[in-house]
């Protein structure tokens, strides 16, 4: 029997399902009704020529029928992260006691956690609510462009905010005179220039690879780690970059953070009253608990992706999911738990709230 072009037997619609672009043959035995209907009509495909433009999101596998409910949990913690983190922003615009460079720092971190939301939230209800899996190759790279950019910018803020408490405890005095408004504004646009170029490069490459290897995404959102998996051309420059790129600048910012906390635990030991050793250490609590909400999630997601090969898939994406939302989540709640300062603003505008 002769040959049939891919286009010819390349149905538009299977199993109840429309195709709106090219399906990943993992994805295919992934989802029962599609292997149905088309492991009779599966010729050899002549895969030398062949590069998939359309790539598919992963939601719960095997969990399809309870996507609705798992959504319920994602969708709160999306809205308590954009909630609290436009609140924190309102706060500091609108508060006269919160004009202040802590504050300031902690709105760039606001506006960077915004950012980290939406970044992933379209796709990640799009999959849940609407089963909406496929995804075409430039919206996918724009989407891994955003994430990876806010990712470095959060980690950059943490390490500026590190300096910030470094400075509050060391020279108090001059405290005032060295982190003035413009010049916190300015760190603020030189860490979001930072980040976003260096992302760049390998995102435009991304767009010049081809997508030969059949398989889905392993999150509802797209990685560049995973889309460098799927293509079949010379990724070398993408996987020695990224190893770069994040070894020089989130591993640096993870180390002066260190050494930041380093002088400080160094500062504080040397100071004669256990009261205000208290003290100056409290100013640092809020941060620290930020940075290890930032971490410790990103770092179980990289042992997740180097060792846990053999791990359940939902351990995969439940990890990706908290690495991405539970930063946005945490930190308008610490700071508004931990920072005497942010309670008294919010009391403020809720008792002015009553009184209207």
């Amino acid at each position: 029997m002769p040959q049939q072009p891919a286009a010819d037997w390349w149905p538009k619609r299977v199993g109840g399902l429309k195709l709106t672009g090219l399906l990943t043959f993992k994805h295919i035995a992934t989802f029962p009704r599609v292997n149905r209907a088309l492991k009779l009509r599966m010729p050899t495909l002549p895969s030398a020529n062949l590069s998939f433009s359309t790539f598919l999101l992963t939601g719960f596998p095997g969990l399809e029928w309870a996507h609705h409910w798992l959504s319920l949990p994602i969708f709160v913690g999306y809205l308590i992260a954009l909630m609290g983190n436009a609140t924190i922003l309102h706060l500091v615009r609108t508060d006269p006691a919160l004009h202040q460079p802590m504050y300031y720092f902690l709105a760039i971190l606001a506006v960077t956690d915004l950012g980290l939301c939406m970044s992933t939230l379209p796709s990640v209800l799009g999959v849940l609510w609407f089963d909406a899996r496929a995804v075409v190759l430039v919206p996918c790279v724009l989407q891994q462009h955003f994430l990876h950019s806010f990712s470095f910018t959060e980690s950059a803020v943490l390490f500026a905010m590190s300096l910030d408490c470094l400075v509050a405890i060391r020279f108090p005095l001059r405290y005032a005179s060295v982190l003035t408004g413009p010049r916190v504004a300015l760190a603020g646009v030189v860490l979001g220039m930072r980040s976003a170029p260096i992302t760049a490069a390998p995102s435009v490459n991304l767009l010049k690879l081809d997508y030969c290897h059949p398989g889905a995404l392993s999150h509802a959102y797209c990685l560049h780690q995973d889309m460098i998996r799927l293509a079949c051309s010379d990724t070398r420059f993408n996987r020695l970059y990224g190893l770069c790129i994040i070894m020089l600048a989130m591993g640096s910012d993870v180390l002066f953070i260190l050494l930041s906390y380093a002088i400080i635990l160094r500062t504080v030991l040397a100071i004669a009253s256990a009261g205000d050793r208290l003290k100056a250490l409290n100013t640092c609590v809020s941060h620290t608990l930020a940075v290890l909400c930032f971490c410790v999630p990103v770092l179980g997601l990289s042992i997740v992706h180097r060792f846990g090969h053999h791990a359940s898939s939902l351990v995969h994406i439940l990890m990706g999911t908290v690495s991405v939302l539970f930063p946005p989540v945490m930190n308008p709640v610490i700071y508004s738990i931990k920072t005497q300062q942010i309670r008294r603003a919010i009391l403020k505008v809720i008792s002015l709230g009553k009184i209207k």
